[in-house]
């Protein structure tokens, strides 16, 4: 494997941030409950296997445990060791036994076998190589089922040029983000069957593709 210096650039940021990172919710103001309506939009049932993106700190793992319940199995991928670690303690204190996490490159990663639902949380805008991420995890998603990204752009309108010289400034020097990424039009090449809903005043969204039946 080549070396990827976007990819070195990521994790070295995100080892240190991992210690702060809750607090970035308040600084891009993320609406409270918003990684949950995502993990809804899967539309997961009890015993299914779902691959979590990006998964940082396990923001989402309760939900997600609690959507395919104890016959069910949650996948988690990230790059960064560091922000791994904390989902790992977190899925020990509430002794999930369901959860497989490892550290690995979202655009080489390999899944055991197909899975029920894909989620990218505030992760899309920030990986090396999106495209290829989302065409990896989309093989694996079973037909008729859905993949879901949840991340931040810059508000439409007048809003969106006012800001963007801020938001801009503030990702490259935190999170790395990139808020110009369009991602339902990366899904949009993969199936016709997209939905997208927006909130904080188009500053987040929640993007979902269906993979379509086998004929």
């Amino acid at each position: 494997m080549s070396f990827n210096y976007e990819l070195a650039v990521v994790r070295r940021r995100y080892e240190h941030l991992a210690p702060l990172y809750s607090l970035f919710n308040i600084v891009f103001w993320l609406p409270a409950g918003i990684g949950a309506e995502a993990v809804k939009r899967l539309e997961l049932r009890p015993g299914d296997r779902v691959l979590d993106v990006g998964c940082g700190t396990g923001r989402n793992l309760r939900s997600l445990v609690e959507a395919v319940g104890p016959t069910g199995q949650v996948f988690g991928i990230d790059c960064c060791e560091s922000m791994l670690a904390k989902a790992r303690a977190l899925c020990d204190s509430q002794n999930w036994h369901n959860v497989r996490l490892w550290q690995e490159d979202a655009a080489e990663m390999l899944l055991p076998g197909p899975v029920d639902g894909v989620l990218f949380s505030l992760s899309y805008s920030v990986i090396s190589r999106p495209c290829i991420a989302l065409q990896r995890a989309w093989e694996h998603l079973r037909d008729g089922r859905h993949l879901v990204i949840l991340d931040g752009k810059l508000a439409d309108g007048v809003l969106g040029r006012l800001s963007r010289p801020f938001i801009t400034c503030l990702s490259k020097a935190t999170v790395l983000g990139d808020p110009d990424r369009r991602p339902w039009e990366d899904v949009g090449k993969l199936t016709p069957r997209i939905e997208m809903e927006q909130f904080n005043l188009g500053t987040y969204y929640i993007c979902r593709g269906t993979r379509l039946e086998a004929p």
